[in-house]
């Protein structure tokens, strides 16, 4: 009897050095996790991304390559136009990892985090609230509040939660990021361009400061800067289409029509179904007074919505106006009355806060009583 309670006992002491083995981080786990870490820190998301997703096929638990996954995929899904999805990716990945580990502070003020870039400020203030309930000094947690209550429009809270955030020396790239948004939902721009400079200064290589930066520069008018930052923006990534929407509209403010048209031509030759970019293309050639090239444009900017399923609440409603317009001084009836027609069934089925009518004989010039043809 002794020796089988002497036998159990030694393999129990076995069976639980094995599990804190499994447990603790190896070398070449630790090793892995640095290299993850320095591509996040070189603002190459995608390596940063794909080494955390292999340190998480050896460890599901590996907290600390989750909350790194999800951070890399916040914000790559704000460095181009079609990266959305990382951030549902992103909420999903913390979800999941909470259903095993619930109660851990660092995976819930990620997830606070998550959620208010998915849209869900109410919840990501909550989740916020309870790791600091436990943790005050938390600093991402306090980030998280911060954008949740810009979020619903308590602006002055942001601020003092984001000059908080701001104190401690944790998670500095996220506070003065958190803090550069808040002054900028207060209209102090120079403020916010301060902030989000100092964020640039902690990681010269992540995309979406760039784009923050020029919105504030925008902001107050700074034209150069807005540009220099775009620019910038396209030496990190050469295929970016969002930089050059952003300029394709900026040249259109400053009239300079030829850059706006070249920018705005690159948008869709990169990318052919994104509507944004059939929208800007046709714009501007409305505004050049290119009234066939715009109506091709736009024409195509409404197709691809319809294509697309996009919710017709969602839909740009100057696809279709403009596209009337531009077949309207061109006296191309057929076109006006189908693109009218197709803005009239999306009005009778969805609610549009835009307004497109036309008297009852049809729009003036053409004869024929609108029906409910489409293109």
């Amino acid at each position: 009897m002794l020796g089988l309670v002497i036998g159990g006992i030694a393999l129990s002491w076995q069976w639980l050095g094995q599990r804190l083995a499994t447990g603790a981080p190896s070398r070449a786990s630790t090793d892995s996790l640095a290299q993850a870490q320095d591509a996040f820190q070189r603002g190459d998301l995608d390596d940063a991304i794909t080494r955390a997703r292999q340190l998480l096929e050896e460890n599901p638990r590996h907290t600390e390559a989750i909350s790194l996954l999800a951070r890399a995929l916040v914000y790559r899904s704000y460095t181009d136009y079609d990266r959305g999805v990382d951030r549902q990716l992103a909420l999903e990945l913390l979800e999941e990892a909470l259903g095993r580990a619930p109660g851990e502070l660092n995976l819930m003020a990620m997830e606070a985090f998550t959620l208010q870039a998915v849209g869900d400020p109410v919840a990501a203030a909550q989740t916020a609230q309870k790791v600091l309930d436990q943790n005050p000094d938390h600093a991402l947690a306090r980030v998280s509040l911060a954008l949740a209550y810009g979020g619903v429009g308590s602006f002055e809270l942001a601020l003092r939660e984001s000059l908080q955030a701001a104190s401690s020396p944790e998670w500095s790239l996220e506070s003065q990021r958190a803090l550069a948004i808040s002054y900028s939902d207060l209209g102090d721009y120079p403020s916010a361009i301060k902030a989000i400079e100092k964020a640039i200064s902690l990681n010269t290589r992540l995309v979406p400061l760039y784009f923050e930066r020029a919105l504030y520069a925008l902001q107050i008018g700074d034209a150069d800067a807005a540009t220099a930052a775009y620019f910038q923006v396209l030496a990190l990534d050469p295929e970016n289409v969002k930089a050059r929407l952003r300029l394709c509209e900026l040249s259109s403010l400053l009239r300079e029509r030829n850059a706006a048209i070249t920018y705005c031509q690159q948008v869709t030759e990169l990318a052919p179904a994104w509507a944004d970019g059939w929208y800007q293309l046709g714009r501007e050639y409305f505004l050049q007074g290119n009234f066939s090239a715009a109506q091709e444009n736009l024409h195509r900017c409404s197709s691809l919505q319809v294509m697309q399923n996009m919710p017709i609440s969602e839909r740009r409603f100057e696809c279709w106006y403009l596209q009337g317009q531009a077949a309207e001084v061109q006296g191309d009836c057929v076109g006006l009355l189908a693109t009218y027609n197709e803005f009239r069934e999306m009005a009778a089925a969805a609610a549009i806060p835009q307004t497109w009518v036309y008297p009852p004989e049809g729009p003036p010039g053409c004869t024929t009583t609108p029906t409910n043809s489409t293109n």
